[in-house]
């Protein structure tokens, strides 16, 4: 019996990384694009894990390109990454409230930066619905690592089994089921909605969730 959902951020409630959020790093950086983003995500797990603040992370992305960015453009950077990762997907929140609202439990566990963090606490209230919130760089914990999995179950108070996973990537998804949790690849709310249906959580497809159950 499944008795919480952990789901990821980007790519499931938020959306990935915008194109136009993305042209306006590479501009910002003034470096070209495939060099730029090969740094970016080579420096990222220990910005993700709180290793690094925000500017010791563009410091270290201009090194890897043997560049130096000043404090000005370090400050466009940061802005400029936050507002890249910002938009959500409305319906995916739809469906976070309406389980919360059945009194599921809910938890959130998201490779982040500190920097989004912060932001998306303050932008978005739908976050009072999760129970556990596992950023990253708070937990010093990232994926597909078993150990930020491992921090959510105890967090949670429940065995792994009796946890769902879910997250667009598939090697993070394999993460949490070998700590033995289940697993779901997101790839859109109707297989979610009919994943949850499958498990007694909702009703067919985008149906109500059903009411909560109870636990001996």
């Amino acid at each position: 019996m499944i008795e919480a959902v952990l789901f990821d951020l980007f790519g499931v409630l938020a959306r990935a990384q915008t194109p136009t959020g993305k042209e306006r790093l590479v501009r910002t950086a003034e470096v070209p694009g495939p060099a730029f983003w090969e740094a970016y995500w080579a420096v990222r797990p220990r910005y993700d894990s709180g290793e690094l603040t925000g500017p010791a992370y563009w410091s270290e992305v201009a090194a890897t390109l043997h560049t130096r960015f000043d404090d000005r453009q370090v400050g466009a950077l940061i802005e400029a990454d936050v507002a890249s990762w910002h938009a959500v997907d409305d319906e995916m929140v739809a469906m976070v409230g309406e389980l919360s609202a059945a009194g599921r439990r809910l938890g959130l566990l998201s490779n982040i930066p500190a920097e989004l963090a912060v932001h998306h606490e303050a932008e978005h209230q739908w976050l009072r619905h999760f129970e556990v919130i596992a950023f990253s760089c708070r937990t010093g914990q990232v994926k597909p690592l078993a150990e930020a999995y491992r921090w959510c179950g105890r967090a949670l108070r429940l065995p792994p089994d009796r946890i769902l996973f879910v997250d667009d990537r598939a090697e993070n998804v394999r993460g949490a089921e070998a700590t033995g949790m289940r697993g779901h690849h997101f790839t859109g709310i109707d297989r979610l909605g009919a994943a949850l249906a499958r498990l007694g959580w909702t009703d067919a497809g985008r149906g109500q969730p059903l009411s909560a159950p109870r636990y001996s």
